[in-house]
């Protein structure tokens, strides 16, 4: 039972404002935004750039009352976090004339308060931010950088009063009101669902790669492409300019957050179940996710794959402008709350040279490179979590493909750079 609990302390090191693990193991906080790992300095899209406030050093209040080896306390005390307002060394500003009205659709959920925070953090420039939500949520307040704002039911009309609108919503709920929303004389709308990513009339968009697209788009419609695949995208563009990807082969380790809220809070509460002894539950995954890995995201197709794997490859195509270019995909659900992961193997048109493929990812935007196995540096989810960069590592050679093949591994926070961040970034390259 103490291996489990220890395994458990490791499994769930990740932010989370209060946990207890078999009752042995306790975290607690001032604020839950005190616990997230601080984010690195975000891809720059304005030449704007501003000195941040000064950020007195604070102690964050992370205890740890436990019977554990000192290994797993280290483990669990190793877990960056962010103060409420992040550091960084540049802040940076968007370059638009005059403040914006921003609305956002689906607030109580976890990427839509993440594109709240994001804004904020960015310094978005924002005469009003209104948040939208169901009836049942309607009333209640949210904080946002503008003071704390209470969420109103959604209605068609006071959406299309904004300038830009973010919809952190289902597919069907878009399939419904997006059109109507950037309908003539409306917003921008930025839809996070997949409802019109396949949609030829819609750019689909990563704003480090082809921000163009949004901007030619005749449509005030723009999509927010699969967590899985803007992770991946942002190492694979700038190889693909480099040296022409023609196949690509792709193992994904996906976080309980790629469920959502739900999702995340089936693994806590299997993990506590589990160390305690007791019978774990699972309605969100199709299996009990504590301690186990699950090959099985969305629903299987005629061909086998499942829909979350043909997502990658559709999106790939779309967003390099390859429409037939060779992608596999095998997406696994692991048990961590945030930042997928996914081991990406490229055979290419040109040969690769490894120190001219490690220059174009170190320079991409949105990219850091952490790759040295002599001191055990390489991307790993603890590290990727609340980051707005992705972690490119084990950058080598492919034995199968020879000169022309690339191994890597990456990994990112699907919050962010494969929700929120991705939107807000499309908001400003398209204002």
């Amino acid at each position: 039972m103490i291996a489990v609990r220890c395994l458990a302390a490791l499994l769930l090191a990740v932010p989370c404002a209060a946990l207890s693990v078999g009752n042995s193991l306790s975290l607690r906080a001032p604020a839950a935004a005190s616990l997230l790992a601080t984010r690195s300095p975000s891809p720059v899209l304005s030449s704007e750039r501003i000195q941040p406030p000064a950020v007195q050093p604070t102690r964050h209040g992370l205890e740890l009352t436990s019977s554990f080896p000192p290994a797993a306390i280290r483990a669990a005390r190793a877990v960056p976090r962010r103060s409420a307002i992040a550091p960084r060394s540049q802040r940076v500003v968007m370059a638009i004339e005059k403040p914006i009205s921003v609305g956002v659709v689906g607030v109580t959920g976890a990427v839509g308060k993440e594109i709240i925070e994001v804004l904020g953090e960015r310094g978005v420039p924002m005469s009003e931010i209104r948040l939208f939500a169901s009836k049942r949520s309607a009333g209640k307040t949210m904080s946002t950088t503008l003071g704390d704002k209470t969420i109103e039911e959604f209605t068609l009309e006071e959406a299309r009063k904004c300038d830009v609108v973010f919809l952190a919503v289902s597919g069907d709920f878009a399939e419904e009101w997006a059109e109507k929303l950037s309908a003539e004389g409306g917003p921008l709308v930025i839809d996070n669902s997949s409802a019109f990513r396949y949609d030829p009339r819609v750019a689909l968009v990563v704003p480090e790669i082809n921000a163009e697209a949004a901007r030619r788009s005749k449509m005030r419609l723009i999509a927010n492409p699969n967590c899985t695949t803007a992770i991946a995208l942002m190492s694979l563009a700038p190889l693909h300019k480099l040296f022409t990807i023609k196949k690509c082969i792709m193992s994904t380790y996906q976080a309980a957050s790629g469920a959502g809220a739900p999702g995340m809070d089936e693994l806590q509460e299997g993990v506590r179940a589990m160390s305690a002894g007791e019978k774990v539950e699972n309605e969100v995954f199709a299996h009990p996710l504590p301690f186990n890995v699950i090959p099985h995201i969305d629903k299987f197709l005629d061909d086998k794959y499942t829909k979350e794997e043909r997502k990658v490859t559709w999106e790939t195509r779309k967003i390099l402008d390859v429409p037939d270019m060779p992608v596999s995909c095998t997406c696994v659900r692991i048990p961590t709350l945030r930042a997928h992961a996914e081991a990406i193997t490229i055979e290419t048109e040109k040969p690769i040279d490894l120190a001219a493929a490690l220059a174009a990812l170190e320079a991409a935007p949105g990219v850091v490179v952490v790759d040295d196995p002599a001191n055990n540096l390489y991307p790993m989810p603890l590290t990727a979590t609340s980051k707005y960069d992705v972690e490119v590592g084990r950058i080598r050679a492919n034995d199968v493909f020879g000169d022309k093949g690339l191994d890597l591994f990456v990994c990112g926070d699907q919050l962010l750079r494969g929700a929120a961040l991705n939107a807000v970034l499309i908001a400003e390259a398209v204002m």
